[in-house]
């Protein structure tokens, strides 16, 4: 009786010691910068570059509205004093709808802008995901943190940065 127990205790023991050992071996922790990775990219240069061009040209067209409102609302105060009630309503109301029109169309710009940063980033941080998880799967890291996420607040100096594996594997500098 004496000698079973002796050997189950001692193929725990071994059962124990192998599962730690394990779990010590495939456990490893790593973390990567995706911001470091995403601004290395060329897609995300030719992606700002767009998003530029778009702000500029929405922006040009909102400044052709503002000179027209200005120029409707400076020949208004000039000539106030002299125009009939029902002209100087008319007037009034037509300004407040080109200040209407400013708005409704800084609003869709606005929408727009970032319907079109959405359209053109999410392929990239989907690109970025995919060669993570890739360098993960490679390198049997068990997690990868992302060290520009502001919810990591420590990073053990034992981690390892696989931020070059991701790069490597994305072909970028």
């Amino acid at each position: 009786m004496t000698k079973k127990i002796i050997i189950t205790l001692s193929v725990f023991i071994l059962m124990l010691n192998a599962t730690m050992f394990a779990q010590q071996t495939n456990n490893t922790v790593a973390y990567v910068n995706t911001t470091e990775i995403i601004q290395a990219m060329p897609e995300k240069a030719v992606a700002t570059e767009a998003l530029k061009k778009l702000s500029e040209n929405y922006k040009d067209e909102l400044k052709v509205l503002q000179d027209e409102y200005n120029k409707k609302y400076s020949d208004f105060i000039t000539y106030q004093s002299s125009l009939a009630e029902n002209i100087k309503l008319r007037r009034m109301q037509e300004l407040t709808e080109l200040e209407k029109k400013m708005n409704q169309f800084m609003q869709l710009a606005q929408k727009d802008i970032e319907l079109q940063e959405k359209k053109m980033l999410d392929p990239i941080n989907k690109k970025v995901g995919d060669a993570i998880k890739a360098v993960g799967l490679e390198q049997q890291y068990t997690v990868i943190y992302d060290k520009s996420n502001p919810a990591i607040l420590f990073i053990s100096p034992y981690a390892i940065d696989a931020t070059p594996f991701v790069k490597a594997k994305l072909q970028i500098n």
